[in-house]
């Protein structure tokens, strides 16, 4: 069956009248692709030979047939010698173009909680985001060329799923150094971030369908990944000594915490409740998650070591990330697994994981190696100490609405707790002030157990911006109604 002449060349010539950017190849193969999609080309209806379509349309020839060929070699269109013709294809394929599929996710990303948004530059207070502005870059910049000078093309190849050696040893050895964890560099794998260590340990250690405690209120990127992975979800309260687990009666298999400087409220676990719960940890056959995300930053006091090395063979995965002592963009973590895991998890690590970003962290090893990183870590505590200082202050001065400070012994952030704001509707007024703070409520899992707040990060923040920052969130609260968070 011919296609008759006449409306075949006037949709072709509309669509090459109407190209755009797009070459005259591309256009007459969409056009006749959709053409055949939508059923406007009859099955094995003839189309006129390449010389007569290059003349009407007033192109060449080559373009022609290198549409036709490329509709040919996708089984839209069948060549031989007697010419050109529509493909037969199952109705299915004929229609997927014009049919509205549902667009869902599956059920459990539908329960994740929200996320806290990002920006560039981000805004004021906003938690988690360290003063990237203090950052050496030229430092950087220097040694990255020489990552670059002394290894070239052999970098740009896969590496090693764990990640690179060198950045491994670095980390091991800062690791003994600072947090007091004997390690060696075959434990340790690199992630891109903590979220992927969390979310790789949850692979690793659990099923769907099991329980995994978390802090309540807590980090809402554990939970994200729990949920993401199928798990059950029990919120564990917290109070000046960390979580309180001793008259829960569940079992889990996994269990998050953020022992030396617990988000958002600051707390730490106590040296008693750690022992306990490795010791329950270590009985019910459950892993801990331990994540150190801002230990490097305590201003008061002596550092607190790190859960993992209390005990030894202690059932504690490790976690820590670059993105809140360097900055964030550099997407760079790690996990310390316990020796007993090491080789039972490899398989999976190589399987899951593929070694990337090699020229990041092959520079980052020797910021750490040649002493870069205690120096900037240093500073920034000397920074981070006096802004904490200074916003303390300004909420003193400027915050008229009653209030209690937590969170004050490190980290990058204070948590303000005012009881009776929504403040879900504060952060979103906030927003069009260009301030990011995060709504303490939303850290909760239990809605009946959420207090209202606000999570003012100042890692971010310039010291002259809280007044002015602090007094523009007063008066957003004193223009809502009370009693409703």
């Amino acid at each position: 069956m011919n296609i008759p002449d006449d409306p075949f060349f006037t949709f072709l010539q509309r669509a090459l009248a109407m190209r755009g950017p797009q070459t005259l190849q591309r256009v007459l193969y969409n056009a006749l692709r959709d053409a055949i999609l939508q059923g406007q080309l009859q099955a094995n209806s003839r189309l006129p030979g390449s010389r007569i379509m290059a003349q009407r349309l007033a192109i060449s020839r080559n373009t022609v047939n290198s549409a036709l060929e490329q509709l040919a070699l996708e089984g839209y269109l069948l060549r031989d010698r007697q010419g050109t013709r529509v493909a037969s294809l199952p109705k299915s394929q004929v229609t997927a173009s014009s049919s509205t599929l549902p667009a869902a996710v599956a059920g459990r990303f539908r329960q994740l909680p929200p996320a806290t948004p990002r920006e560039s530059p981000p805004m004021l207070f906003t938690p988690g985001t360290p003063a990237i502005n203090y950052f050496p870059l030229p430092l950087w910049r220097r040694l990255l060329d020489r990552t670059l000078r002394e290894e070239g093309s052999l970098l740009l190849g896969y590496g090693d799923s764990a990640g690179e050696a060198s950045l491994r040893e670095a980390i091991a050895r800062h690791l003994a150094l600072s947090r007091g964890i004997d390690c060696d560099a075959s434990q340790v794998v690199i992630t891109e971030g903590a979220l992927e260590g969390m979310n790789l340990c949850t692979q690793l250690l659990s099923e769907p369908g099991q329980l995994a405690w978390v802090e309540e209120p807590g980090y809402i990127g554990a939970k994200s990944a729990f949920l993401a992975a199928g798990l059950s979800l029990e919120g564990i309260p917290v109070d000046d000594e960390g979580m309180q687990f001793a008259k829960v009666s569940s079992t889990p298999r996994l269990i998050f915490t953020s022992p030396s400087h617990q988000y958002p409220t600051g707390s730490v676990l106590s040296a008693a409740r750690r022992l306990a719960l490795l010791e329950f940890a270590h009985r019910a056959g459950a892993w801990i998650i331990e994540d150190d995300y801002d230990s490097e930053f305590r201003y008061s006091g002596e550092p607190i070591p790190a859960m993992r090395g209390m005990v030894k063979d202690a059932p504690v995965v490790y976690l820590g990330t670059f993105s809140k002592t360097l900055f964030p963009s550099l997407r760079l973590g790690f996990m310390v697994l316990p020796p007993a895991l090491v080789a039972a998890a490899q398989p999976a690590i190589h399987a899951l994981l593929r070694g990337g970003h090699r020229t990041e962290q092959r520079t980052l090893a020797t910021f750490i190696e040649e002493g870069h990183y205690a120096r900037h870590l240093a500073a920034m505590r000397r920074l981070y100490r006096k802004r904490q200082t200074q916003l303390r202050e300004a909420l003193a001065q400027a915050l008229l609405i009653p209030h209690q400070v937590l969170a004050g012994e490190g980290g990058l952030h204070l948590t303000v707790l005012i009881d009776g704001i929504d403040d879900v509707e504060v952060v979103k007024l906030a927003r069009q002030q260009q301030m990011s703070p995060a709504a303490l409520s939303q850290f909760y899992l239990n809605a009946q157990h959420q207090r209202s707040g606000l999570v003012l990060g100042y890692g971010n923040t310039s010291a002259s911006r809280f007044i002015p920052a602090i007094r523009t969130l007063q008066r957003i609260i004193a223009s809502l109604p009370r009693g409703s968070g």
